[in-house]
């Protein structure tokens, strides 16, 4: 990915990833208008993102990930409260939607992760569980988890960490950064060693996967460009049509 390497990255400047953070109220299902309003207050970085974006699809990154028709591997994580949880377990009582996000740290998966809370009733009624994946450790884990613990159905949704991006990594849903990547994020005061308490440099692919009881993968979303997501109301309705 050398590509990512030629232009100078911008620094800090006058944008900050706190201001975008702010969540529609009440929260909404629908997800591309929150997205487009993030890029609209960071139009500067645009061209940055852009050529990394390039980059990491002429690499081929989150091109191995698990296809529609595939059988979905089995897995087992921690919670962010500390206990464990397998896929198979899941499972077993219905089918299950897997959503891979970046963290708490990025804005586009606050937005993601808030739209997934408000179709949680949705999710509850359909008998589909929902399953968020971070490389996060620790309180970026669970503060992802409290935005689904605001929803009257949060019992149909877990936050598992996915430490050293294990099951990433095994899926192709990871890439390594690189130094001048790490050190653009580490000017806007964002440390991924600390937040995913490891040194090893990888970020993970964003990723949306409707499995069915039988493991097998009726929705698949992969996309390097961490700016897009799959909208939840199409991932519930391809998982219904199945």
């Amino acid at each position: 990915m050398d590509s990512m390497h030629r232009r100078a990255f911008p620094l800090r400047g006058n944008h900050s990833y706190e201001t975008v953070m702010d969540l529609p109220s009440p929260p909404s299902a629908s997800l591309a208008p929150q997205l487009a309003q993030i890029r609209r207050r960071n139009p500067d970085l645009g061209p940055f993102f852009d050529e990394i974006v390039i980059a990491l699809r002429e690499a081929g990154v989150g091109a191995a990930a698990p296809k529609v028709g595939e059988m979905f591997p089995d897995f087992s994580l921690p919670t962010a409260s500390g206990s464990y949880c397998r896929l198979g377990d899941l499972l077993d009582a219905g089918p299950v939607i897997v959503n891979f996000s970046r963290g708490r740290w990025c804005p586009y998966c606050v937005h993601e992760v808030s739209a997934w809370a408000a179709m949680l009733p949705d999710l509850a009624n359909a008998g589909v569980r929902f399953v968020e994946i971070t490389g996060e450790t620790g309180g970026g884990a669970r503060a992802l988890g409290a935005l689904l613990a605001a929803s009257p159905h949060a019992e149909v949704a877990e936050v598992l960490c996915d430490v050293d991006h294990g099951v990433a990594l095994s899926l192709g849903l990871t890439f390594f950064a690189g130094d001048p990547l790490l050190d653009f994020y580490s000017k806007a005061g964002i440390n991924m060693h600390e937040l995913y308490g490891s040194p090893s440099g990888f970020l993970p692919v964003p990723a949306t996967f409707a499995i069915d009881p039988a493991g097998r993968v009726r929705f698949a979303y992969t996309n390097v460009d961490f700016r897009e997501r799959a909208e939840p109301a199409e991932v519930l309705a391809a998982l219904r049509e199945a």
